[in-house]
């Protein structure tokens, strides 16, 4: 069976589909999402697994959770690390658009028989899984996983109605993305009436250590300008997390801090790992991120969008710039 699009009548026939497929599946059922998971991944995958877990399941999930988002979790409900598959296992992947997670908990996906089950909301997504449902119009995964519950017929608490706002929070940025649209509002609404706490949720998201605002002094001191100020970028390298005493995990929202620089269209941060560097990238709208970011080997939405690109930091900088300057050069801005 194909992904589809909500606009379409088969969303809610394959959403009906997914939840009957879950339901019937009497082995177990491993959840996994992306690297480097944000809110809508861990919300979209923690919600559905204490759903299923309320139905009898054995809903196992895989995630190495960064510490802003540890939170969110009760003792040992994600695993780090997938040693090998379990047997009889179906396989749900939540909020990846290309159904890569073979740097995830250790997964081999070329190794894993089973069935596999894609919900995501990124257009660019490969629409390789069994049974898929993929929309690229909805603001995030987790919108969709309230769907999926739903249709599962699990009754709300407030343990599952967090999570899923946490997601839905998180990837229309705080509801203040040009994506909070009025189905975003009402399934907000929905899940506070729920019992999803929308203030703590905001509260634990603002938290940060020490080490973070150490960090951050460098981070904003790495700040450049390009393109006549349209581009804005600031750099996270191993020096500055050794000299901060800091982590990776600190570094997540340092891209929307500068994304707020007046006058910008384009914002990236990255982050050089040595042999790699990693881009998070952020736009106003006029221009896409997602078409930067594919360029580049990654992907994800106009607004927001990354890549890992196997280089030094000067390689990949020349890279994005040659990228970025193209996408501006399409839309007319340069």
């Amino acid at each position: 069976m194909t992904a589809s699009n909500a606009s379409e009548p088969h969303y809610a026939e394959l959403t009906r589909a997914i939840a009957d497929k879950l339901r019937r599946h009497p082995g177990p059922i491993v959840v996994l999402s992306h690297v480097d998971p944000d809110g809508d991944a861990l919300g979209s995958c923690l919600g559905l697994v204490r759903a299923l877990r309320s139905l009898g399941h054995d809903a196992r999930m895989y995630m190495r959770v960064p510490r802003y988002l540890g939170y969110f979790l009760a003792e040992g409900e994600a695993q780090e690390a997938l040693g090998a598959w379990p047997e009889g296992a179906l396989l749900v992947v939540l909020d990846v658009d290309n159904n890569d997670t073979g740097r995830v908990a250790g997964a081999d996906l070329a190794s894993f028989t089973g069935q596999v089950i894609n919900v995501d909301h990124h257009g660019t997504n490969k629409r390789r899984a069994d049974l898929g449902l993929v929309d690229p119009t909805k603001a995030a995964t987790a919108l969709m996983v309230k769907d999926l519950i739903e249709a599962l017929g699990v009754p709300w608490t407030p343990e599952t109605a967090t999570p899923v706002l946490l997601g839905i929070n998180t990837d229309t940025g705080s509801f203040r993305f040009s994506n909070t649209t009025p189905e975003v509002l009402r399934a907000g609404a929905d899940l506070v009436e729920h019992g999803a706490q929308l203030a703590w949720i905001n509260e634990m998201l603002a938290q940060q250590p020490r080490a973070y605002f150490a960090l951050l002094e460098l981070v904003l001191g790495s700040m450049e300008f390009l393109m006549d100020g349209r581009v804005v970028t600031a750099r996270v390298d191993e020096a500055m997390l050794h000299r901060t005493q800091s982590s990776w995990d600190d570094v997540e929202s340092y891209v929307s801090t500068i994304r707020s620089a007046e006058g910008t269209e384009l914002a990236c941060l990255f982050k050089d790992y040595g042999e790699r560097v990693k881009l998070s990238l952020r736009s106003r709208g006029r221009v896409s991120a997602q078409n930067i970011a594919v360029a580049c080997g990654g992907g994800g939405h106009v607004a927001a969008a990354g890549a890992t690109v196997t280089g030094s930091y000067a390689q990949v900088r020349t890279r994005f710039e040659e990228e970025a300057r193209r996408e501006f050069e399409r839309v007319g801005l340069i």
